[in-house]
């Protein structure tokens, strides 16, 4: 079986590198030229693959990196994996996503099997993408296959990845879901179907807007716990030896990341459409967007000012040990410390380089850090004895 997995980022990649160590003929596309160049060079582009298992992927002859869309017209499975971020105006962004599904109509045969796993609100399989396929290919519903099967994809876990985080599946068909649980299960266990396109979506935006929700939560009780000179941290651990009917979450800087800032807006926007109300939803964004200038308050009061001050952020990427920086709190941080005057750089070996500006050493010649982004690698002694504001927990 050949199959075009579109995207190579943190979900197409390991995707196909997976399908493609199951003898599955594999096409990596991508319209990143440079992606494209680093992959067929050997080189992984993501922190859960090692250059080795990208080299392994190509001498086994069932990996190959693309950016010609022609090979979607001998492939039996077409999986769409490209990003839906938000607009400026924190309105769902489907451009990468309709152009794929286009350029998937023009080139596909017929019996394609086409599956997405971009995140999307619900309906949009239904009302946007299927019409697309069929306007585009020139067949009938009847002469190609569609199934919807969101991602789930947790960067860095040690314990869940592509083979055995339980997979959601959906087709637009009968005979389309099918198809889709017997190409999953060659390599993923387990697989839960869904009955409808509409429940898979709106699954996957209950999934990260549920974890929205509790991390706003939980900033909130820290901010209230650091006014009573109590350690959030220990409240947390009291509160989670009960065994049932309570999940820890951890405060910090704010959600960032592809999925938990981004995924509830999503269903925001769905709401929207139809008239409903999901106020919880539109409470936690602002305290999740707030949390950044909470921090500079706090930087404010231990320096007595911020104005000419030098501050180093420890951290840029969104979370601990990837090079991520899409919708990190972290540049919203140093954005707010410079707007206030502050002298402010950035200390992050594993993103090396952001917005024309490049990682500054760890070293005690700054009148504060702030650790933003606690990677493993980070030996804080070299800090010395200068002040240290800790978003990871109760201030300090």
């Amino acid at each position: 079986m050949i199959i075009t997995v579109i995207g190579q980022g943190y979900v197409g990649l390991p995707l196909a590198i997976t399908a493609a160590s199951h003898k599955y003929k594999v096409f990596g596309l991508d319209t990143n030229l440079v992606r494209i160049l680093k992959l067929t060079e050997g080189r992984s582009i993501i922190e859960d693959l090692s250059d080795f298992e990208i080299q392994i992927a190509l001498k086994s002859g069932n990996y190959f990196p693309t950016s010609d869309y022609r090979v979607v017209a001998n492939s039996d499975v077409v999986l769409i994996c490209v990003p839906t971020p938000l607009t400026k105006d924190r309105k769902p962004d489907l451009s990468a996503l309709i152009e794929s599904v286009t350029m998937v109509g023009k080139q596909m045969k017929k019996n394609t099997l086409v599956i997405v796993e971009s995140t999307i609100q619900p309906m949009t399989c239904r009302k946007t993408l299927i019409p697309l396929l069929v306007r585009e290919s020139g067949f009938n519903l009847d002469e190609f296959y569609f199934a919807y099967s969101p991602e789930r994809v947790d960067p860095r876990n040690e314990k869940w990845n592509i083979s055995n985080t339980p997979k959601l599946v959906s087709g637009y068909s009968n005979t389309a879901l099918l198809k889709t649980i017997e190409f999953y299960q060659e390599f993923i266990q387990p697989i839960i179907k869904c009955e409808s396109l509409e429940i898979a979506e709106t699954a996957k935006l209950l999934e990260n807007s549920f974890r929205l929700v509790n991390i706003s939560f939980i900033n909130e009780v820290s901010d209230f716990c650091a006014k009573i000179g109590v350690d959030v941290s220990q409240v947390i651990d009291a509160a989670a030896t009960k065994p049932y009917g309570f999940m820890p979450f951890y405060p910090g800087l704010g959600a960032g990341g592809h999925c938990i800032p981004v995924d509830p807006l999503y269903l925001q926007n769905s709401a929207v459409e139809i008239e409903s109300k999901l106020k919880l939803i539109e409470l936690a964004e602002t305290i999740n967007n707030g949390r950044a200038d909470y921090f500079v308050d706090l930087a404010t009061k231990y320096l007595g000012g911020l104005v000419g001050k030098k501050i180093l952020v420890v951290g840029l990427a969104y979370k601990p040990n990837v090079s991520d920086v899409r919708e990190s709190p972290v540049i919203t941080l140093i954005t707010r410390l410079r707007q206030k005057g502050a002298q402010t750089l950035w200390h992050d070996e594993l993103v090396k380089e952001w917005s024309g500006e490049k990682s500054s050493l760890l070293s005690a010649e700054y009148d504060l850090a702030i650790i933003a982004t606690p990677h493993d690698y980070l030996d804080l002694k070299k800090l010395g004895n200068i002040p240290i504001l800790n978003t990871r927990g109760s201030g300090n």
